[in-house]
């Protein structure tokens, strides 16, 4: 996630960044543009269209389509920004849920329990870090140190990780009423927490597994391809050679709208304006870290 300063407009507007959608775009408007300019050679060279022919009129259809797409672009954004910020929301989650977890043990166990705190310290960070990894469709085993904890085992990659890290997790913290270390009171006092891990990834995955329905995403770019592809026949006679310039403009705005939506609708990838998860998932084991000390 690119962080930034909102109110320093000029460095916005003359800078261009690697995630900046013009980058990617700039062969689209450059074929936009020799399109237009095609367009305006053949009706006003070529073939000498009269500025009366119904060609003219074509403009008045994209005032009536205009609206249109500008509603199914803004109902496009909103839904993937809705995405987005719920993914970040879950993520928020997993972060307090962690903090809390590890308070809770903090005092509960006792504070010569090296074991127990150890285990703790090792695998409520861990969950974050497979939970990240899983969402990224990474295949990896996992190294916690040079020398493992020897509660903590090696997962099988084949199955859902994080599906496994939660229940070795509860089943250490049902260890401890067992054995007597917590009571009962503190056991449903845990559960909670513990529970809600996995609550935190099933939320993800269900937008990680549900992308915008298919039919609609192909409607929008249908709608947009034919919407530019018709604009220089229409604005030919009426603006010249102008329409180039304003038909790439055009472009860039449209396209970069889907772009945009394209990204953070799955706001669990590596793109620039995914959400930071190493990063939290570092700050997670750097909580527990200082809280289980």
């Amino acid at each position: 996630m690119i962080n930034y300063n909102p109110r320093k407009w000029f460095s916005f507007i003359f800078r261009f960044h690697k995630a900046d959608t013009i980058r990617t775009l700039s062969p689209a408007i450059v074929l936009m543009s020799l399109y237009s300019w095609g367009a305006v050679y053949v009706e006003r060279v070529f073939l000498h269209l009269p500025d009366n022919s119904f060609v003219k009129n074509i403009p008045t259809m994209h005032g009536l389509l205009g609206f249109a797409i500008s509603m199914l672009l803004v109902f496009r954004t909103n839904a993937a920004y809705d995405r987005w910020w719920e993914g970040r929301k879950l993520w928020g989650s997993l972060v307090n849920n962690s903090r809390n977890l590890a308070v809770k043990l903090n005092s509960m166990l006792s504070a010569d329990d090296e074991k127990d705190r150890s285990f703790f310290k090792k695998l409520i960070p861990l969950f974050a870090d497979e939970l990240r990894l899983h969402l990224q469709n990474e295949r990896t085993r996992l190294a916690l140190d040079t020398a493992p904890h020897p509660d903590i085992p090696g997962f099988d990659t084949s199955k859902h990780i994080p599906n496994q890290v939660a229940m070795l997790l509860m089943n250490k913290i049902n260890l401890l009423y067992r054995d007597q270390k917590i009571s009962g009171h503190q056991l449903l006092m845990l559960n909670n927490e513990a529970q809600a891990f996995l609550d935190i990834c099933g939320g993800c995955e269900r937008i990680k597994n549900t992308p915008i329905p298919y039919s609609y995403s192909v409607f929008i770019k249908k709608f947009i391809f034919f919407y530019l592809v018709t604009l220089p026949l229409g604005f030919a006679l009426t603006m010249g050679y102008l329409t180039i310039p304003v038909v790439a403009f055009i472009s860039y705005v449209l396209g970069s709208l889907e772009m945009i939506a394209e990204e953070i609708e799955d706001p669990f990838g590596k793109d620039d304006n995914d959400l930071p998860m190493q990063r939290m998932a570092e700050n997670i084991r750097k909580n527990v870290y200082e809280i289980l000390a």
